[in-house]
């Protein structure tokens, strides 16, 4: 019969292995001398973006990671740290990591594993920093749109010109 200590170490490990398969990426936050509402306000903008954190001890952490595959990870797991687990688009929870990293000066950002990439701190930022979803969109319609726009006007102008040029030989005959 196994302690309750090693069922719940067990238990835990098994939770941080299942969120990493349903992830699609993670961060790696240290969260030292954070208070416990700064922590709970940190979780509710986490949610916000489809993400939330998970704190276990570390070597329960680096043991998930290793059998998981993910060794490039655990240079980050050093001291209190929490697992950022991201199942919708990272872009919004690294900003709303940043955002918070900007407020409360206790937490750094580390590093994580982006899709099949590991990212780190400088990474991360720069994903915050991104414009948003519908400002990218309109930025590529405009891309696409200019090329168009300059035909019309150029094809608008040489019109004009000739339009111009035929009016000239008219006033010239008539005067």
């Amino acid at each position: 019969m196994k302690k309750l200590g090693s069922l719940f170490r067990e238990t835990l490990e098994d939770n941080i292995k299942k969120e990493l398969k349903a992830s699609d990426s993670v961060f790696i936050i240290k969260y030292s001398k954070l208070s416990s509402p700064d922590l709970t306000s940190l979780r509710q903008s986490l949610r916000g973006s489809n993400a939330n954190l998970f704190v276990a001890k570390n070597s329960i952490t680096r043991r998930a990671l290793k059998e998981m595959k993910l060794e490039e990870l655990i240079k980050f797991i050093d001291g209190p740290c929490g697992l950022v687990f991201v199942k919708g688009e990272p872009v919004d929870t690294s900003r709303a990591l940043y955002t918070f990293y900007r407020d409360h000066e206790n937490l750094k950002l580390e590093g994580g594993f982006l899709k099949d990439r590991l990212v780190e701190k400088k990474d991360i930022e720069a994903m915050a920093k991104l414009p948003s979803k519908e400002v990218l969109r309109g930025q590529v319609v405009m891309a696409l749109n200019s090329p168009i726009t300059g035909l019309v006007y150029v094809l608008k102008q040489s019109l004009t010109k000739f339009i111009y040029c035929i009016d000239q030989i008219k006033n010239k005959k008539t005067s």
